[in-house]
C-alpha cells in the first residue's frame, strides 16, 4: 500500500505564493510518477504537473493555466514532491491533490490519492 499526504495549503492574497508538499511512503516500488491535480467547486479534477519517480526527473506541464507560475520538484531524501505556486490568482482557488501513479498513463483510476489540501486565493 502507498500513502500520500499533502500539506501546505491555506489562504493567500492574489499575487502571493504558496508551496505544497506531498509525502509519499509505503510500497512505492510500483510508483512511476507523482502528479498534482486540483478541483475547483463545480469543476472536474484536472491534472496540472507531474514528475518522474526514482531516477527520472522528467517534469511535464498539462495545464496552460499554470504554465510559468507553478513548478514541480522532488526531494528524494525526504520522499517529498513540492508544488511551488507563484503569482496566484483567484481562479487558482481549489482543493489540490497529490497523486502517485502506478499505471502507464495518467488516469484517475490508476493512482494513489492524497486527502487533498485547500488553497484559497483572495482577490
Amino acid at each position: 500500500q502507498v500513502q500520500v499526504v499533502e500539506s501546505g495549503g491555506g489562504l493567500v492574497q492574489a499575487g502571493g505564493s504558496l508551496r505544497l508538499s506531498c509525502a509519499v511512503s509505503g510500497s512505492t516500488f510500483s510508483v512511476n510518477a507523482i502528479g498534482w491535480y486540483r478541483q475547483a467547486p463545480g469543476k472536474q479534477r484536472e491534472l496540472l504537473l507531474s514528475i518522474g519517480n526514482g531516477d527520472s526527473t522528467t517534469t511535464t506541464n498539462y495545464a496552460d493555466s499554470v504554465k510559468g507560475r507553478f513548478t514541480i520538484s522532488r526531494d528524494n531524501a525526504k520522499n517529498t514532491v513540492y508544488l511551488q505556486m507563484n503569482s496566484l490568482k483567484a481562479e487558482d482557488t481549489a482543493v489540490y491533490y497529490c497523486a502517485a501513479r502506478f499505471g502507464s498513463v495518467w488516469s484517475q483510476r490508476n493512482v494513489y490519492w492524497g486527502q487533498g489540501t485547500q488553497v484559497t486565493v483572495s482577490s
